[in-house]
């Protein structure tokens, strides 16, 4: 698991799948940050991982300060599922 931070906006939602470096993400929680006061594009803060680390994700079995970070423009990834199924 590691927080992603992306660099524009790849039209992405909670849940979605994306592959990155050549591994398949899955992005279990975003934020986006730069609305109104931050850079010109918006950043998403996203935290990713394995479908395994789900459960460590929806259990809080992880700290989230000492997850490693990465950065990426929004043009290298590649998305394959840009969203999870919507639950009303």
């Amino acid at each position: 698991m590691q927080h992603l931070i992306i660099r524009g906006d790849p039209d992405i939602r909670k849940d979605a799948v994306i592959e990155h470096d050549g591994e398949e993400l899955v992005c279990f929680g975003i934020n986006v940050q730069g609305g109104w006061h931050g850079p010109d594009e918006p950043q998403l803060w996203c935290t990713v991982g394995t479908e395994d680390e789900r459960e460590a994700y929806d259990k809080r079995e992880y700290v989230p300060h000492w997850l490693d970070v990465e950065t990426v423009d929004a043009e290298d990834l590649d998305v394959i599922k840009a969203k999870g199924d919507l639950s009303v």
